[in-house]
């Protein structure tokens, strides 16, 4: 039946294993299953998907931008690992192609991970999981920009250390409206013993 040379050979054999190849017919393939699917998504995952970010909002003000940071700074690790870092960098008001002030020095912050290894930096690192925490000072520097001191006491034993937010309202653009950290200072000399960056 099999020819065994040419063009014959080959339509025959397609002819075989793929009948609708030859005829133009459309292939329908159905499959069932009488067995459900197990559902490897808990129910938290599929919460935090349908969740906003936290992040910059046009609804908060730039003493609400700065609560709403320390609060993910207190609570960092919760839903996950340095969430409360990743918090900070969605409000970092600093260009990622150029070397920024954020922290008081100029660092290349462009990369999540550098912005990272800063918070877990000596001094930084009092923000992440802290017990307590106090307004010092509020300035409005102008009507679009504010500064505020806070002290914070940290999760070890006597670690305690002050900070000063400067914020800035963007105008125009893509942010227009919205509170941005400008930078986050320690009060004081806070890479003295350098950093691993």
């Amino acid at each position: 039946m099999f020819q065994s040379s040419g063009k014959g050979f080959q339509a025959m054999a397609l002819g075989c294993c793929f009948p609708p190849l030859l005829s133009r017919r459309p292939i329908c393939l159905r499959a069932s299953s009488d067995d459900r699917v197990p559902d490897f998504l808990s129910a938290q995952w599929v919460k935090s998907r349908t969740k906003r970010p936290i992040g910059p909002s046009l609804n908060l003000s730039a003493e609400g931008a700065v609560k709403c940071q320390l609060d993910a700074l207190k609570h960092n690790d919760h839903p996950q690992i340095d969430h409360g870092i990743e918090v900070m960098y969605r409000f970092a008001g600093f260009d990622p192609f150029e070397r920024s002030t954020y922290f008081g020095p100029f660092f290349d912050l462009g990369q999540f991970e550098r912005f990272r290894r800063i918070f877990h930096h000596s001094t930084y690192r009092v923000l992440l999981g802290h017990k307590a925490r106090k307004i010092l000072s509020s300035l409005w520097v102008k009507e679009s920009r504010f500064k505020q001191r806070v002290w914070v006491q940290g999760a070890r034993p006597e670690e305690e250390e002050i900070f000063e937010f400067s914020m800035v309202q963007r105008v125009g653009g893509r942010w227009d409206g919205y509170w941005l950290t400008e930078s986050l200072h320690h009060d004081g000399d806070g890479f003295s013993g350098g950093v691993a960056y």
